[in-house]
């Protein structure tokens, strides 16, 4: 079973009353030990597909593994080999968060000695409160007490399904050093957030999903690659009284009297290509930069074709 993926999705599908089609036929899977990103614009199928791993939600079709487990076949196997963050803040106000951890411990049969309530409160910085009363504590405070709340049986698959969201640079800072302490420790994470620049430093592997289809599925660096828009920032000798054309330049804008910046497609002309005809044009160039393109160029580009 060490070679097989932590979670397997075949041609999993999901229609709710009404007819909404969440997911269609998705397929993909998600290695272990590798932090996964799952992405996609807002209603696009992640939360549906996270819950039906969680045992949340039916699913309409298809079939669905968790650490080898088939969700229908052993729901409890299934089930205790996966700790999910939701989006929504959800537990008792009026329990501390020390309370909170040991109730979801005994939920999972966890003995008393065995619990590790204390170390996932100082992991996640919240020992000075772990007796208040849990609605007392800060939106970002919130979000870390469901984090240690997802792992208080050791499960070795963790969700988290936008657990940045509301929180502050700092604090989303620690979070991202604990999962990646996590996964030093052989945990796989699945990850879905809106911030793209953080799923690019993090995620090993992303998908996309959109209008629930999967419509990209590469390792980080290869689907990074693929994007094909790059600009330039120039800097010239002289004010400029008009926009130069060429028809290497895909886009060009006068930022102010003596800077341009000029968009191409990196597939079919190089920096060097665009500077030679800006030369030719007669204008001199005092400084140069460019901007490489990034996930979330090609998040957009796919999303827009899709």
């Amino acid at each position: 079973m060490t070679d097989a993926p932590a979670i397997r999705i075949e041609s999993l599908s999901k229609v709710y009353a009404g007819g909404k089609l969440a997911l269609d036929n998705v397929s993909f899977d998600v290695p272990r030990g590798q932090i996964f990103g799952l992405l996609g614009p807002n209603g696009a199928g992640k939360s549906t597909l996270i819950n039906i791993l969680a045992g949340l939600v039916m699913k309409t079709g298809g079939k669905a593994t968790v650490w080898g487990f088939d969700i229908d076949k052993h729901p409890r196997n299934a089930k205790r080999s996966i700790g999910v963050v939701p989006q929504e803040i959800i537990f008792d106000p009026f329990f501390t968060p020390r309370e909170t951890l040991e109730i979801q411990a005994g939920l999972y049969g966890i003995p008393a000695a065995k619990r590790q309530s204390d170390e996932l409160l100082a992991a996640m910085h919240l020992t000075d409160k772990a007796g208040a009363y849990s609605r007392t504590l800060s939106g970002g405070m919130k979000r870390r007490l469901l984090v240690a709340k997802a792992m208080v049986h050791s499960p070795p698959i963790l969700v988290l399904d936008e657990p940045t969201a509301g929180v502050d640079v700092e604090l989303r800072r620690q979070l991202w050093d604990y999962v990646r302490h996590l996964n030093q420790k052989g945990v796989t994470v699945v990850l879905t957030t809106h911030y793209l620049e953080e799923a690019e430093e993090l995620c090993d592997r992303i998908a996309i999903i959109n209008h629930g289809k999967v419509i990209a599925n590469e390792p980080t660096r290869a689907l990074v690659a693929k994007a094909q828009d790059k600009s330039v920032v120039v800097t010239t000798d002289r004010d400029l009284d008009r926009v130069p054309e060429n028809r290497c330049f895909d886009n060009i804008v006068l930022i102010d009297e003596r800077t341009l910046e000029i968009s191409y497609r990196k597939d079919r002309v190089n920096a060097g290509e665009v500077l030679a005809a800006l030369t030719a044009d007669g204008i001199g160039i005092v400084d140069v930069s460019t901007r490489d393109p990034d996930l979330e160029d090609v998040f957009l580009s796919l999303v827009a074709e899709a």
